[in-house]
Parts: structure tokens; C-alpha cells; sequence
């Protein structure tokens, strides 16, 4: 399964927060990543939903730090399915 990643980040890599974080300036459009935002991150071999915790401006640029969700991407892509039914014909 393709999937489109938000804002890719590597799901190891915590910071003194125990989030997860990674550049705001890696994200595919910036625009979306927003806290409380529910993105897709990771890597296109381990991809993962997220909530974006918060932006922190740093020297280096913005930080995203991410909450990483439970259960695989496909159970998320089920609920939205749920969630909005298809248009009437």
C-alpha cells in the first residue's frame, strides 16, 4: 500500500521531550502541520499517524515534535471510510 507522507521523520528519534521530531521545512507542504493536525509520518516502509504536539522555533528552523498514534495506517484509513460516506449518486 502507497501511502502519502506529510512530514516524513525518523519514528526512533525522540528528544528530551520523548516525542518525536523532525523539521517542519521536511514537510511535503508545510501548510497542514498544525498543532493538533493529524499527519502521516515516518518513511514509506514504516508509515504512521501522528498528532502534531507543537511547533517549536529553533536556531536550525521550526521543530515539529509528533504523538505518535497506535495501530497501522490502514486502521485509520478505515475510520475516515466510515466516517464519510460516499456522496449520493
Amino acid at each position: 500500500m502507497a501511502v502519502h507522507i506529510d512530514i516524513p521523520a525518523d519514528l526512533n528519534g525522540e528528544d528530551e521531550t520523548g516525542l518525536v521530531w523532525t523539521f517542519l521545512d521536511e514537510a511535503a507542504d508545510p501548510g497542514p502541520i498544525v498543532r493538533g493536525a493529524i499527519v502521516i509520518t515516518g518513511d514509506e516502509h514504516a508509515p504512521a499517524v501522528a498528532e502534531v504536539v507543537d511547533i517549536v522555533e529553533k536556531a536550525a528552523g521550526p521543530i515539529v515534535h509528533l504523538r505518535v498514534l497506535p495501530g497501522l495506517v490502514e486502521n485509520y484509513q478505515a475510520l475516515v471510510r466510515r466516517a464519510v460516506p460516499p456522496p449520493s449518486s
